[in-house]
């Protein structure tokens, strides 16, 4: 299903389609991570993928308007920036230790074993990712949230200073020019 979201997404022409498509492609990632018991990356694919980034592409959509616009030549620079980008990350991954390998860096930190045995008993919490996030790094997440949330109301903000001049977002004004 999230193959399926994913094509419509690049296939569609409509962008209020696409955006509603963006959303439910996030809402199945937020069930996929549920399914996976990591429900604290669920809830933040939920807010903001489906939440937050929906609503903000609906307001921009009513700014610029639903239909894509053809064009007629294709355009390389933004094709070069990302296969650059792309190649840089493939890149980026080359040094990564093999996923699930016990002698892996990552295993052999104090900090991990002890999060690993001792959250349980020191938070109270079945779920060690949880326990991090909610209580070892509490301030983080809620500064985090609080970025976030920033961001949301600045970009809010912007866009409602600009519903008032319909002339200047190509939409005309009340008698068609």
């Amino acid at each position: 299903m999230l193959a399926v979201a994913a094509l419509l997404v690049v296939r569609l022409k409509n962008l209020f389609t696409v955006a509603m498509v963006t959303g439910i492609y996030s809402l199945l990632s937020a069930a996929f991570f549920t399914l996976l018991d990591a429900v604290d990356v669920a809830f933040t694919e939920a807010a903001v993928g489906a939440g937050v980034s929906t609503v903000l592409m609906l307001g921009t959509l009513s700014l610029v308007g639903h239909q894509q616009k053809e064009h007629k030549t294709v355009q390389l620079v933004p094709l070069v920036i990302v296969t650059i980008t792309g190649l840089l990350l493939m890149y980026g991954i080359l040094d990564i230790p093999p996923f699930g390998e016990s002698d892996n860096p990552i295993h052999h930190h104090e900090t991990t074993v002890h999060y690993l045995e001792e959250s349980g008993h020191e938070t109270g919490m079945p779920n060690v990712v949880t326990s991090i996030l909610a209580s070892y790094r509490g301030y983080d997440t809620m500064g985090e949230t609080t970025v976030i949330f920033t961001a949301m109301v600045g970009v809010l903000l912007l866009m409602s200073g600009r519903k008032g001049k319909g002339s200047d977002c190509g939409e005309g004004d009340r008698n068609g020019r």
